[in-house]
């Protein structure tokens, strides 16, 4: 079986004791027979390591710490959420907002204890947050990091968790949401407790010639106007493109053009990557067809 090994942070990859290489973005192939379990194992500079036997009961069932994309031929396996060596608790900062006290701490993984007459409450936020600020939005709480935020209520509930950039925060919560899409849409969002009440997506830049379908495919996934890709004869059926293409979750580029990889999530951990192509004319999308 062909076997693509990723991972979240650079990983040292050893595979039955061969080290293999550095993995991170840049993949690292190898064959594997399930059938003998072989034991593999990738470690990042201050980690505890990710390691599991890869086997039939693996592939179905793969450790917390790992998530598996089936392809035509094989399999990717992409190893995130690394835990630190270092499981000392440390206080990253403490205040006061209310009558609520909130301390920002890690112990392994980063965490908001919050403390008023409602309780003592542990949240779960993610290692972005971990530079980060709180300020009282209404009777909820935002913690602010230069690349996301978590708003969490008096009672220790996440309301909102997002990347992104804070706009607004005063009386309401406005954030501007980047897609990482081929077109850089980013979404200007709105909450009002805790609930969304406006969201509208900009385009940065057009699509080049080598990025037009997955531009349409992003598009489609994101909610944002696609029939601009179609041809005439594709416009019709726009709505339609949806229930065809079903719920997908991410798209990933092929070494074709006019090829595409639609993730869809089959259970917890395991995914699978189904291809799409598209034919052109004058220009436009005119047809769309699973490979």
């Amino acid at each position: 079986m062909r076997v693509v090994f990723l991972a979240e942070r650079s990983s040292a990859l050893t595979v039955n004791g061969v080290y293999l290489g550095l993995v991170d973005g840049f993949e690292r192939t190898c064959e594997i027979n399930p059938e003998e379990r072989v034991f593999c194992e990738l470690r990042a500079s201050g980690c505890m390591p990710v390691s599991f036997f890869f086997d039939g009961e693996f592939l179905l069932d793969p450790p917390p710490q790992v998530e598996l994309y089936y392809f035509a031929g094989g399999v990717a396996v992409f190893a995130r959420e690394f835990l630190p060596t270092d499981c000392s608790l440390k206080v990253l900062w403490q205040t006061r907002l209310g009558g609520t006290l909130l301390t920002l701490c890690k112990q392994g993984k980063l965490q908001l204890n919050v403390e008023n007459e409602s309780g003592f409450h542990m949240v779960d936020l993610p290692a972005a947050l971990e530079e980060s600020e709180a300020h009282a939005l209404g009777n909820d709480f935002l913690v602010e990091g230069e690349s996301g935020f978590a708003l969490v209520s008096r009672e220790g509930k996440i309301l909102v968790l997002s990347e992104g950039r804070v706009l607004e925060k005063e009386f309401a919560l406005k954030a501007e949401v980047p897609f990482h899409d081929s077109m850089g849409h980013v979404a200007i969002c709105s909450w009002e407790n805790g609930k969304l009440t406006e969201c509208k997506i900009r385009t940065a830049q057009e699509p080049t010639e080598a990025t037009f379908a997955l531009a349409l495919f992003e598009s489609v996934l994101i909610g944002a106007d696609f029939t601009l890709f179609l041809h005439d004869s594709l416009v019709e059926k726009a709505d339609a493109l949806r229930e065809f293409l079903g719920a997908f979750q991410s798209v990933v580029l092929t070494q074709e053009r006019q090829r595409v990889g639609l993730v869809y999530k089959r259970k917890p951990r395991i995914f699978d990557v189904r291809y799409f192509r598209v034919e052109l004319t004058d220009g436009k999308i005119s047809n769309i067809m699973p490979d």
